[in-house]
């Protein structure tokens, strides 16, 4: 089983925002963009505030909550970043937080950090 949640990427790219493919929902990389569709002004821990926000959205419309996520894959602009990045993520994981890859990468937009995230959660019988 397969099913698509939250359409086309911003600005109509050619990706989905969620899918659900059985048990696991794969969220593609989130970054910043608030509900005026600009990235959030603030800076790193903002930035990071509002992507884990716009990941929360993507999962609740999936029928699934951060508690579900058991990997995600970050990608930060400037790795001097990563511990005021780390302390706020924690805060979305106080317990047992799901495997992680982060790395340093040049985004495709001027954001400070995307995020992407995959879920399991077992589909009602």
């Amino acid at each position: 089983m397969k099913q698509t949640f939250g359409g086309l990427g911003a600005g109509s790219l050619p990706f989905s925002q969620a899918h659900r493919a059985g048990d696991l929902v794969f969220i593609s990389g989130q970054v910043a963009f608030g509900p005026d569709g600009k990235i959030v002004p603030g800076g790193i821990e903002a930035e990071t505030h509002q992507v884990m926000a716009n990941i929360e959205a993507r999962l609740a419309a999936a029928g699934c909550s951060l508690d579900d996520v058991v990997k995600t894959t970050v990608w930060l602009a400037d790795r001097d970043d990563f511990p005021a990045f780390n302390r706020v993520y924690a805060t979305y994981f106080p317990d047992a937080p799901p495997s992680r890859s982060t790395v340093e990468a040049r985004l495709m937009i001027n954001a400070a950090i995307e995020v992407e995230a995959i879920a399991y959660k077992p589909l009602s019988n």
